[in-house]
């Protein structure tokens, strides 16, 4: 038995395992991602707009659903969801014209092609292993 349990823990975890950290810019809405340190993406987001806030600080990722509906917001589709502090989270869009302002209610909206990336970042590096930090 001790011995299905190594086996298993070895094969969920990867072999070798990238820090990946999602820095958001409140004020310029980019997000530039780094893998190990390194700048490896920048794309623009949208962030609250005015009467909602986006949470600021660093964050950890507390779950990942590859397509969530909204139960706040009348079901609307929140594709490659990277949730980081109760209902707030990373995801992707269908109004990309809105991109590069703020927009949202609160979560970091991202191209679908975008989240999707970061979504398959921290899934083949480990939710342990992603972080996440917004500035104003």
């Amino acid at each position: 038995m001790w011995r299905l349990v190594s086996v298993w823990l070895m094969l969920a975890a990867p072999a070798w395992a990238a820090e990946v950290e999602a820095r958001i810019d409140l004020s310029e809405q980019t997000m530039t991602v780094f893998v190990d340190g390194a700048a490896a993406h920048t794309w623009p987001v949208s962030t609250a707009r005015p009467g909602k806030f986006t949470p600021t600080g660093m964050f950890t990722v507390q779950s990942m659903r590859p397509m969530h509906y909204s139960t706040l917001y009348n079901n609307a589709p929140m594709p490659w969801s990277i949730f980081f502090w109760g209902n707030f989270a990373i995801h992707g869009t269908t109004q990309v014209d809105r991109l590069g302002q703020p927009a949202s209610a609160g979560c970091v909206r991202l191209h679908p092609d975008d989240a999707k990336t970061l979504y398959q970042l921290i899934k083949e590096n480990g939710r342990t292993n992603a972080f996440i930090a917004i500035t104003e």
